[in-house]
């Protein structure tokens, strides 16, 4: 197989974001082995910029090492399941107070127009799962704590390893769009107890339609 073209950007950075993509496509299946003589000839690198590469997605919790076995694709179980959108239910609802409080009538319209995006986007999968994304990172945003920004990311890559995404559920799209609604309403309202809430239990019911 021909060697991958690479980015000047540091070599085991561009190597982690094609490994990322791999695990999240599922070409490195949950659970793996990931064999680093076959990657490092594949993208025709050595070993060193590869293994700083796993390192960092060890990091993210995308990759588990194990003593003299190497790294191997992880696999999340219901517990770590459980706790991932328990963490994300507690940070995105804090910053969804955040932006109920803080939050400018201008920022208040952009989430309200991705809102009518995400009601459009309703019948294509793909799209609903684009639109979702921007909505969350924008209101993360707004609420502005880089803190929380990184601690969410990390979290929604692991998220990414479950097998079966909680929108993939028949009529999830649809139970998703009205928690959407709820949670535009309290924005909306000014009401950081109720936007905190209808987010929480945004992420709860994510998590049953996940699990």
């Amino acid at each position: 197989m021909a060697a991958v073209s690479l980015t000047p950007r540091a070599l085991y950075e561009e190597v982690a974001e094609l490994l990322r993509q791999r695990i999240f496509n599922r070409e490195l299946a949950p659970g793996s082995w990931i064999d680093e003589l076959k990657l490092a000839e594949e993208y025709g690198i050595s070993r060193t910029p590869l293994r700083e590469a796993l390192k960092v997605l060890a990091t993210e919790g995308l990759v588990t090492m194990k003593v003299r076995r190497g790294a191997y694709v992880t696999e999340v179980n219901e517990k770590d399941l459980s706790d991932v959108y328990h963490l994300l239910g507690l940070l995105e609802s804090d910053a969804a107070s955040v932006v109920a409080s803080r939050a400018t009538a201008a920022q208040l319209k952009e989430l309200q127009d991705l809102h009518n995006e995400l009601e459009k986007a309703a019948g294509d999968r793909a799209r609903f799962f684009e639109i979702n994304e921007k909505f969350h990172r924008r209101l993360r945003e707004i609420a502005d704590n880089r803190w929380r920004d990184q601690m969410v990311a990390d979290l929604r890559k692991v998220m990414k390893l479950n097998r079966h995404n909680s929108l993939l559920k028949s009529g999830r799209i649809e139970e998703s769009l009205a928690e959407h609604a709820a949670i535009m309403q309290a924005l909306t309202a000014r009401d950081a107890d109720a936007a905190a809430q209808r987010m929480r239990e945004h992420f709860a019911n994510g998590l049953e339609a996940a699990a």
